[in-house]
Parts: C-alpha cells; sequence; structure tokens
C-alpha cells in the first residue's frame, strides 16, 4: 500500500512539472507569435516608410527637372530680350522681374507708361504661350508688385511701409488688368483668372548691394513668379498612401 502511494505521489509530481512545462512551452509559443507578429509589423512600417521616402524622392526629381524645364523654356524664349527690357530670370524661383520701375511707371503712380504698355504687348503673350504646356504643374502666377523702404522725407518708417503697399499693390492690379485685356490673352482668360495674382509687397524683400545698403533703384521692380504644384502632389501621395 505505502508503494503504491508513494508511487501515485511520484506519478503526481511528475504530472505536476510536466504540466509546468507544457504552460512554459505554451507560453514560449505565445511570445514567439507576438515577437514574429511584431517582427512582421516592424518590417511591414519599415517597408511603408521606405515606399513613402521613395515617392518623395521621385516627386523631388520630377519637381527639380520641371524646374529647371520651366526655366529653360522661359531663358530659350526670352534670352535675346532681357537687356533691352533690363530684366531677369531667376533660376529657382522662376521670377521674372522687370527692374526698370521708372521706364514702367511714374514716380509714385499705378498708371502704366506706353513704354511698359509696348513691352506687355509683345511678354505676355508669348509668357503665356511659354508656360501652356507646363499649365497642370503651374498652382499660380503672381505679379509681385516690389519698392524701396523709404517715401519720402517727413515720413515715419510704419508710414512709408503701408504706402509703398499701396503704390506696389496698385501696381499689380494696373498690370493684371492690361495683361488680361490683351487680344492674346482672350483664349487663356479663364485660367487667368483662377491662376493669376497681383500682389503688393511694398518693401518686404529689398535688394542689398554688396556694401549692405539697400540699393533702392534695383528694390523697385515687377515680377512675373511661377509657383509649381509639388507640394500639393506631395500631400496627395500621402494621403493615398
Amino acid at each position: 500500500m505505502k508503494a503504491l502511494f508513494k508511487q501515485t505521489g511520484h506519478e503526481q509530481d511528475e504530472a505536476h512539472w510536466l504540466s509546468i512545462s507544457d504552460l512554459m512551452a505554451g507560453l514560449m509559443m505565445v511570445f514567439l507569435f507576438i515577437s514574429i507578429a511584431l517582427m512582421r509589423d516592424a518590417f511591414s512600417q519599415k517597408n511603408k516608410m521606405e515606399a513613402e521616402r521613395d515617392t518623395m524622392k521621385k516627386v523631388a526629381i520630377a519637381y527639380e527637372n520641371n524646374q529647371v524645364a520651366i526655366y529653360n523654356a522661359l531663358n530659350h524664349e526670352f534670352k535675346k530680350d532681357l537687356s533691352k527690357w533690363d530684366a531677369s530670370i531667376n533660376e529657382k524661383t522662376l521670377t521674372f522681374t522687370f527692374q526698370s520701375p521708372d521706364v514702367l511707371f511714374k514716380t509714385g503712380k499705378i498708371d502704366l507708361s506706353s513704354t511698359y504698355k509696348n513691352l506687355l504687348n509683345d511678354f505676355f503673350p508669348r509668357y503665356l504661350k511659354v508656360l501652356k504646356p507646363f499649365q497642370s504643374s503651374i498652382s499660380e502666377i503672381r505679379i509681385e508688385g516690389h519698392t524701396s523702404s523709404v517715401w519720402n522725407r517727413h515720413s515715419t518708417p510704419e508710414a512709408a511701409y503701408f504706402n509703398n503697399m499701396a503704390l506696389s499693390q496698385g501696381r499689380t492690379r494696373s498690370v493684371l488688368a492690361y495683361v488680361y485685356n490683351l487680344p492674346g490673352s482672350y483664349a487663356y482668360r479663364g485660367w487667368i483668372k483662377s491662376h493669376i495674382a497681383a500682389v503688393g509687397l511694398s518693401s518686404s524683400k529689398p535688394i542689398y548691394l554688396a556694401t549692405g545698403k539697400e540699393d533702392r533703384a534695383r528694390s523697385r521692380r515687377v515680377s512675373f513668379r511661377v509657383m509649381t504644384n509639388a507640394d500639393i502632389q506631395i500631400k496627395r501621395i500621402l494621403e493615398a498612401g
């Protein structure tokens, strides 16, 4: 009888340790499955991030190529006219700038001079034609008016800023109204309304000489700036992902 009880107790001990062993094995399997799931999730996130980086890189390359293509098209069309118009094209910002306001407007006035009207008669239809192949990638064209930081010797800096703001806004509105009514703009009027804005920037972006002193003559200017929609394309791609 003792032997029987002893044997039974031994068997119970073995069963006890066996159940603990099975429990530990089961827990290890659970941990293993959790680890695998976490690793798969980590790999999935990593792959997603890499895919997003690749997409962003492709968009950035496409954006840069588009910028270069627009600049090359503008430069090819207008390179012979830049010196006679006292104009320049900025490759990075795609800004076409007319730099002789005294020829374009009378001092303190918003009405276009006859010289500027003749210039725009030549420039603007060609400008629209050059940009037509790129319209799907253009979010906006800004006609930007800039002034120097001074108004007159009696005005405060604040008064000069706001007086120049009104002047720069008036000038850009005059330019937009004039080019909108050109015969060569008729076919583009819908696009002009939705994509071209007249913006007066007053003296917020002056031009400086190498000495650090403001170049008041060059600060007074009117620009046509192309703004592409790369940021919108990136947002759409990320939302779709």
